[in-house]
């Protein structure tokens, strides 16, 4: 691999838990951390939900496919289109967020039974 070469496919846009998500029940399920968004296409691919936790400790992120997720402009926040026990049971981290290339995405597809990215193409 050159130097010029990159390393990642995806890249991070932070929101800083400012988003609120719900689940599809109405119930407060956690906030919007991040968006993953392809480099070359400016498409967001996954959002990144931060559950749980207390003062900023105790955080548990689980990336989904952006396609389950509704926006709901009436009440200015994203609905999760799956139930909340299939997310809690997905791939997920708290300390340290894996390598997001294009196995780890293939990954969270399967689990959620969508059609995966091809994150190589634009």
């Amino acid at each position: 691999m050159s130097e010029d070469t990159p390393t990642q496919i995806l890249v991070q846009a932070q929101l800083g838990d400012s988003m609120k998500v719900d689940t599809r029940d109405g119930d407060h399920l956690g906030t919007v951390h991040a968006f993953m968004v392809h480099k070359s296409s400016g498409r967001t691919t996954h959002a990144v939900l931060s559950l749980g936790g207390f003062l900023g400790m105790g955080k548990s992120y689980y990336p989904l496919p952006f396609a389950l997720l509704q926006f709901d402009p009436v009440r200015d926040r994203y609905v999760v289109t799956v139930d909340r026990r299939l997310l809690e049971g997905g791939p997920s981290w708290a300390n340290n967020a894996p390598v997001f290339d294009q196995a780890y995405a293939d990954r969270v597809a399967s689990y959620y039974q969508v059609q995966g990215e091809n994150l190589n193409l634009a």
